[in-house]
Order: C-alpha cells, then sequence, then structure tokens
C-alpha cells in the first residue's frame, strides 16, 4: 500500500469514496506479495496492483463494488486461472475489498503521515468475524509486526506493518548518483547522497533525495555512531578519488553489519582500489564484503544502464538476505472465510 499512500490520501481529502483491495494471503506463485495493493477512485482511476493479466478485471470490478455498496468481502483467487473460488496448479490468493474514504478510514492521514515521516506504523483489519459489524474495522500501532493474516479463534485480522524503508548512501554526487536515486527510489529505499564538494552537491540536481555536503568517511562514522546503519543500509561509492574512497570504504568495511557495500569503477580501478585495502589491513574474507566493481554484467556503459546494474545487484543482496527465494507454500490452503461486513 505504501506506493499509493498519496493516492489513498487524495481520495479521503476529497470527502468521496473510493475502493481498496488488499492481497492480505498468498499460496505458491502469486504474482505480488502480501501487502500490496490496489485503489480504485471515485471516478474509476486504479492505483497500483493486486495481481495482473486477466485477474486485473476481475478485481476491478470487486472493487468497484466494493465503493459503490459499502460492502467489504473476502475473494480467492486461482493464480493460474483467475477462477474466483479456489486454488489452482499455480497456487491462490486471498484478497480483502473495501470502501475507503474519510469515514470508513478516518485514521488515515496519520497513516500517511508516519510513512512520510520514515515512522513504522501498524494497521490492523478486522478482515472476518462472526460479527459482521466488526468487519472493516481498524486499529493503528506503533509496535513492530509482520505483514501477515492473522487467523484469531473468532476473528481474522490482517496486519499491515510499514518499517522506516531501508537506506542507501550514496557517495560521490554525479551523474551516476542522479541515475541511481531514480532506480533506487523504485526499489523504495530513502536516498542520501554524500559529497564534499558543495559545487557538486546540488539539492536540485537530485529529485527525492537528501544532500549531505560533508566529508564521506566524517559523514559514515557520524551516522555510525548515532545508530543509523543496520542491516538494511545499503552503501555505493560513485567517486573514483582514492583521497575520498579508501578513508571511507575503511569505515565502512569495519562497520558491523551492512545490507551492501558497492564501488563502481574500471577494472583497473578496482585492482588499485583493492591493493590499496589490502595494504591499509584488510584480509580477504572483509573485502568478499565489498562488491567491486558494482553492479551487475549487463554490459551497462551509460550512467542510466550502470544505475540499473547496480540496482539489479542491490536487489540481489536484499532478496538473499531476506531468504525471500525459499518462501514457497507446499500445504493446502485454509478455507475462505465469506461473510460480508457492510460500510459504515
Amino acid at each position: 500500500m505504501r506506493d499509493i499512500v498519496d493516492d489513498l490520501l487524495r481520495v479521503w481529502h476529497s470527502g468521496r469514496t473510493g475502493g481498496l483491495a488488499t492481497i492480505v494471503r498468498t499460496m505458491g506463485s502469486a504474482p505480488l506479495p502480501v501487502g500490496s495493493a490496489m485503489l480504485v477512485d471515485p471516478d474509476g482511476g486504479v492505483y497500483g496492483a493486486v495481481t495482473d493479466g486477466g485477474l486485473e478485471e476481475i478485481a476491478y470490478e470487486a472493487v468497484l463494488q466494493a465503493a459503490r455498496t459499502g460492502r467489504r468481502a473476502m475473494h480467492r483467487y486461482g493464480v493460474a486461472t483467475g477462477v474466483e473460488g479456489s486454488a489452482d496448479r499455480d497456487g491462490m490468493m486471498d484478497v480483502f475489498t473495501e470502501p475507503f474514504s474519510r469515514r470508513h478510514f478516518p485514521e488515515f492521514p496519520l497513516v500517511a503521515a508516519e510513512i512520510a515521516a520514515h515512522r513504522r506504523i501498524t494497521v490492523f483489519t478486522v478482515v472476518w468475524n462472526s460479527d459482521t459489524d466488526l468487519i472493516g474495522q481498524h486499529l493503528i500501532t506503533d509496535k513492530r509486526h509482520a505483514t501477515e493474516l492473522l487467523a484469531l479463534p473468532d476473528s481474522d485480522v490482517f496486519v499491515a506493518s510499514f518499517a522506516p524503508p531501508p537506506r542507501l548512501i550514496i557517495f560521490g554526487a554525479n551523474s551516476f548518483a542522479a541515475a541511481l536515486t531514480v532506480q533506487a527510489k523504485l526499489l523504495g529505499y530513502r536516498v542520501t547522497i554524500c559529497d564534499s564538494r558543495e559545487n557538486f552537491a546540488k539539492p536540485e540536481k537530485f529529485p527525492g533525495a537528501e544532500v549531505v555536503v560533508d566529508w564521506p568517511h566524517r559523514y559514515l562514522n557520524t551516522l555510525s555512531a548515532a545508530g543509523e546503519i543496520d542491516g538494511s543500509t545499503a552503501i555505493v561509492v560513485t567517486s573514483h578519488d582514492p583521497k575520498f574512497e579508501i578513508p571511507l570504504l575503511t569505515v565502512a568495511l569495519r562497520l558491523p553489519e551492512l545490507g551492501y557495500l558497492g564501488a563502481m569503477g574500471s577494472r583497473t580501478v578496482h585492482t588499485q582500489r583493492m591493493e590499496d585495502l589490502r595494504a591499509g589491513g584488510f584480509n580477504e574474507a572483509t573485502l568478499a564484503r565489498l562488491h567491486s566493481p558494482a553492479g551487475l554484467a549487463v554490459g551497462a556503459r551509460t550512467a542510466a544502464e550502470i544505475a540499473v546494474a547496480i540496482a539489479a545487484e542491490l536487489l540481489a543482496a536484499r532478496t538473499e538476505q531476506s531468504g525471500r527465494h525459499s518462501l514457497r507454500a507446499t500445504s493446502q490452503p485454509p478455507p475462505l472465510k465469506t461473510v460480508v461486513g457492510m460500510g459504515i
């Protein structure tokens, strides 16, 4: 839902009613993860997605009905066939549809504000209960929780947890940093660009990124001391100048945890970089943490192409850490509870 927060807020402020669909459970090879959401605004415009292919139209009609009738309901779709009501050979996904407006979700501006401020917030939504008046009720907390469907004795509750976005720090304010900012924003990163050269580090050159003028190694030390570096943080060095790069990488390689560390450059630059770091006392095991040259080998040459290659490597590192590739359920899906709740 994070990707459509601004669209939801626009509908909320309009005083009109749209429809919202959220994937609350999947099994098998669902095209999108749990928590993905789609808004149909009062004029029929679509924002976000819960599926692809032929299922899009089916899901659209279900959301449109939620907006028009105020009915809340659970739907089960087969992933391969799009048939509603059962799993198929590729699995299934359960989608909760509900009306959306300031009347149906009065607390939503708080949710949007906390997400925009990069603070944790969790939304609990009752998606099934024998008392239909409770279906669609929301509860908000700042407590950490997984995004999942909780099956309780008397109720099914979908938990949508919005953690602060992972951070990407790019050292070097240049065209590569600008292109990488665009790609990283698409992947949900909060981007910071740091460069000691004030005439290069112009905020207007990097829309959507925080721009900091400081010496790279000093800035990274400051963030580390403040506890702002963790296992989700990614660092990319786009400057090849050893007087900036080696002190910075010396700090970065000594951090206890880091999601990704990459440094751009040619093979010649890479060879000299590794020699300098070995001379600084780093062994091969530590240097193996450094992606150098940064980016998957896809033949990238331009700044935009190199940004795509680095973004792909960032994504690969992130999915490997999360173990996402191994998340394939093989058991039978639980029965679908289809009692329908009415809007307020």
